[in-house]
């Protein structure tokens, strides 16, 4: 199978090769995704007409609805709800929970903590959309029979709706493999991203984390914000500098959180938030698209 054929991140690292901004900043940038090996794609059985064997359930309300791959984009996605129930014991080992996003206006269901953190770096991309957690249940072929899969999550961007399953590197057996493996095929064949996310960069949820702070909906009867922008297009400087620069830094560091999640503001993620860290005006210019 040609690299062509399949989106194939790159290997996770504990070091990200390159320091982005926050404000131009794409899930490629803050996660650490798995190439899913050869081998795994080796065992999918694809006949010609392998999009109409395969196939999704998907739930609406109580009823369960079929749909052959190559029909993906024809399902009302958003009257759908999660194919499989989130539960909650006392003796389970996963921590499941709801996460709120500002971009949904939201709660959005997650089964771990490494899930969490998924849907709040993807609150801060800035291009989400829409978030379906466990939106549907994949039934392909393998050389080992009929298998079943359940991804994560369904990402709806602005741009391409990106598939995701969320697993920790240490826990991806060869099952796995062949479960990812089919997401992707089943993704390329919709049009869609796919991607195993395993971590996150240095520095990458730290950040976003302390971002968060500021997500929500802020008045700002001082004006402190335009008193930030105007200080930030001077060009880049130390972020406690630059609160200083407000006629009340205390409250200007808020507002500055605010504008940095908001990406009116950019932060070099290099380290973590200090008043030492650099920040600068965002550009005027949105980043090119096609970007997840």
């Amino acid at each position: 199978m040609s690299d062509q054929t399949v989106l194939r991140p790159a290997a996770p690292r504990l070091v990200c090769d390159t320091r982005p901004w926050s404000d131009v900043s794409a899930l490629t940038d803050l996660a650490c995704t798995h190439a899913i090996a050869g081998e795994a794609f080796a065992a999918l059985v694809k006949p010609p007409d392998w999009t109409s064997r395969w196939t999704t359930a998907w739930r609406f309300g109580r009823k369960t609805v079929r749909f052959p791959v190559r029909a993906l984009n024809e399902v009302d996605m958003l009257a759908s709800v999660p194919v499989r129930r989130f539960t909650w014991r006392t003796d389970q080992w996963h921590r499941p929970g709801l996460e709120y996003l500002v971009s949904t206006e939201r709660h959005h269901g997650f089964e771990s903590f490494e899930e969490e953190l998924l849907l709040l770096c993807a609150d801060f991309s800035g291009v989400l959309l829409e978030a379906l957690a466990q939106p549907f249940r994949l039934t392909f072929d393998t050389t080992g029979g009929r298998v079943d899969h359940t991804p994560d999550f369904l990402l709806l961007l602005r741009g391409v709706p990106l598939l995701i399953d969320v697993r920790p590197a240490h826990r991806i057996d060869v099952e796995d493999e062949v479960k990812f493996a089919a997401s992707a095929e089943a993704a390329l064949a919709a049009g869609w991203n796919y991607a195993v996310v395993t971590g996150w960069r240095e520095h990458a949820v730290g950040l976003v984390d302390s971002f968060s702070a500021g997500r929500r909906a802020l008045s700002d009867p001082l004006g402190l914000q335009p008193q930030l922008l105007s200080a930030a297009a001077l060009g880049p400087l130390p972020f406690g500098d630059l609160v200083e620069r407000c006629t009340l830094p205390a409250v200007g560091r808020a507002h500055a959180i605010h504008l940095l999640w908001h990406r009116r503001l950019g932060l070099d993620m290099s380290g973590p938030l200090r008043d030492a860290s650099t920040v600068r005006l965002a550009p005027a210019k949105a980043p090119a698209g096609g970007r997840w």
